[in-house]
C-alpha cells in the first residue's frame, strides 16, 4: 500500500486527487502545518524538504507533484491518465505539470512566502503586489496557448487535469480574476463534479 503525506489547502491536492481517480491502493496522512508538523524530525525523516506531497512506496518516497503524478500514472496503466505510449506526448504532459510546479507555483508563493527570497520586508510587500500580475500572466499563457481543451492535453483526461484544478483555485486568492479564462474556468467547474474530486475535497475538508 501507499502511504501519502498531504496538507490541506496545498499544491498536495493534486496527487491526492490523481490517486483517487487511479483507484490506487493507499492511506493518506494529514500533515499538520498549524503545528509545524512538516519540521518535525518525524516527518523529516520521510521527506527532508519538509513539504508536501510526499509518497512512500514499497522502493521509498517521491515527492514533487510532477514526479508523483507521473509515478501514478506509470505504475497505474489501467486509469489511462498519461500517453504512456506515446514519448513525444508524455513529454508534453511533463512540460505542462513542470510550468505549474516551476512557474505558476512560484509566482503564487511570492505572495505568501517571500521571505524564501528575500529578508527585506518591503521586497516581501512588493513581491505581493506583483503577484496578481505575475499570476495573470501565467493563466493568459495556459489559456491562449497551453490548454488544448476539453482537458488540459486534449480529449483524454490526465493527471494534468488535477494539478490544473488546484492551482486554479487559488485564483481568487491571488486576486485574480477566474472570468478572464473561461476555458480554465470551465475546467475547474467541471473538475469539481467528478466523483473522485468530490471524494478527495470531502476528505481534505474543503466541501
Amino acid at each position: 500500500m501507499l502511504t501519502f503525506y498531504y496538507a490541506t489547502n496545498t499544491c498536495a491536492l493534486a496527487s491526492h486527487i490523481a490517486l483517487e481517480e487511479a483507484g490506487a491502493d493507499y492511506e493518506a496522512r494529514w500533515v499538520d502545518f498549524g503545528s509545524a508538523e512538516q519540521t518535525k524530525p518525524e516527518y523529516l525523516k520521510i521527506n527532508p524538504k519538509g513539504r508536501v506531497p510526499a509518497l512512500m512506496t514499497e522502493r521509498g518516497v517521491v515527492t514533487e507533484n510532477p514526479a508523483i503524478l507521473a509515478y501514478i500514472a506509470q505504475t497505474h496503466p489501467v486509469a489511462r491518465l498519461a500517453p504512456l505510449d506515446d514519448p513525444f506526448a508524455f513529454a508534453e504532459l511533463q512540460s505542462f505539470l513542470g510550468y505549474l510546479c516551476a512557474t505558476v507555483h512560484v509566482a503564487h508563493a511570492h505572495g505568501r512566502r517571500g521571505y524564501r527570497w528575500a529578508d527585506d520586508p518591503a521586497a516581501h510587500e512588493a513581491m505581493k503586489k506583483k503577484v496578481p500580475q505575475s499570476v495573470g500572466a501565467c493563466f493568459d499563457l495556459i489559456e491562449g496557448t497551453m490548454f488544448k481543451g476539453p482537458w488540459v492535453m486534449g480529449e483524454a483526461y490526465t493527471v494534468a487535469d488535477p494539478y490544473l484544478f488546484t492551482v486554479a483555485r487559488w485564483l481568487e486568492g491571488d486576486s485574480v480574476d477566474p472570468a478572464a479564462f473561461p476555458r480554465v474556468l470551465d475546467h475547474r467547474d467541471r473538475m469539481a463534479e467528478r466523483p473522485a474530486v468530490r471524494r478527495v475535497l470531502k476528505a481534505e475538508g474543503l466541501a
